[in-house]
């Protein structure tokens, strides 16, 4: 007996309802999931600790670069008063045998109006001389002073910026500790190329960039030293496949900061890299190392091992597939 059409509508409106409740029923996906894996809170802590460290690192050398040049000077100014030192006696005696009646003396007893003219001006020459040895050992002995005190402020200052250094240490390793991340061996490169330095402020920072400049792997923007970053690699011979720009909802990509490299020579491959794909990853990621200070690099994660300038190689236990664990892609993030 055919089934008439209300009953069939009714029918395939019951399959389509039962159907769209299952897909209800399934359970959303974690809000820390992410591509590539570990989470939003971990990275803004690699972050916070990887920026406060670097800054640190700054200030403290600019500190040293400071006592370098108060050493000099103090250097100089203890060499110039001690130079000094033997015209001060000589002032000192002078003054101790004329005294101020002795020289009046001096000049009461000018045989004529010449002579004693002659003495006068001796006598204000000698005043000029004495006063400017002792206005430049004066000089010279504040000028010591104060670079002492500064030397003592900057010293200070280096403790106060190794504290940091060491607090933002801690801080990366604790944040890494909770996904396993013990010391590791990372990937070393004896042979890396040097690479060109980025620009720096003249105090040594980093300037502050935002995602201005296209971004040659996407249709997105990175900012001027990830561009940088990325065409030294390729100068170095790193030219496989790479994105860098990409919406995603934490970490360092879509602010322009970030860059994923394929092991692979096809494209990204969901599948662990082995062979000379594994040894292309490693190289890039010890160039990446290397060059770090140079170029401004926040940090690397590579095969389950992320490198931080404070930590040094750590394991990186994120879970998932071959792109959260890193083993198909070497991933790159800037200061």
């Amino acid at each position: 007996m055919a089934v008439s059409l209300p009953r069939r509508c009714t029918a395939l409106l019951a399959i389509l309802a039962a159907a769209f409740a299952v897909v209800i029923a399934l359970p959303a996906p974690p809000a820390s999931a992410d591509p590539e894996g570990g989470t939003k809170k971990l990275r803004a802590t690699l972050e916070a600790a990887a920026k406060g460290y670097d800054q640190a690192k700054t200030k403290l050398a600019g500190s040293k670069k400071r006592q370098k040049q108060l050493t000099e000077a103090l250097k100089r100014s203890e060499e110039n008063a001690k130079a000094l030192t033997g015209q001060v006696n000589a002032v000192a005696n002078r003054a101790y045998q004329m005294g101020r009646i002795n020289t009046v003396t001096l000049l009461l007893n000018s045989s004529d109006s010449g002579s004693f003219i002659e003495r006068v001006q001796s006598l204000d020459m000698l005043a000029q001389m004495d006063g400017g040895t002792l206005a430049g050992y004066r000089t010279e002995i504040e000028n010591s002073k104060r670079a002492k005190i500064a030397l003592e402020s900057e010293i200070k200052e280096q403790q106060r910026q190794v504290n940091v250094m060491a607090k933002r240490k801690r801080d990366a390793e604790v944040a890494l500790a909770e996904v396993g991340g013990g010391a590791a061996g990372g990937f070393v490169d004896p042979n890396s190329p040097a690479a060109e330095p980025a620009p720096r402020n003249s105090d040594g920072s980093w300037p502050k960039e935002s995602c201005t400049v296209d971004d040659p792997t996407s249709g997105g923007c990175i900012t001027p030293r990830t561009l940088h970053a990325y065409k030294q690699a390729q100068v170095a011979g790193f030219k496989r496949y790479t994105v860098c720009f990409s919406e995603r909802s934490s970490g360092e990509h879509p602010k322009g900061r970030a860059c994923d490299h394929s092991a692979a020579s096809g494209g990204f491959e969901n599948v662990a890299a082995t062979g000379g794909d594994k040894s292309y990853g490693d190289r890039l990621a010890a160039f990446y190392v290397k060059n770090a200070d140079e170029l401004g690099v926040m940090y690397v994660i590579w095969y389950r091992q992320i490198w931080m300038p404070s930590t040094g190689w750590r394991a990186y236990s994120a879970s998932g597939g071959p792109a959260a664990v890193h083993t198909n892609h070497v991933h790159l993030s800037m200061l």
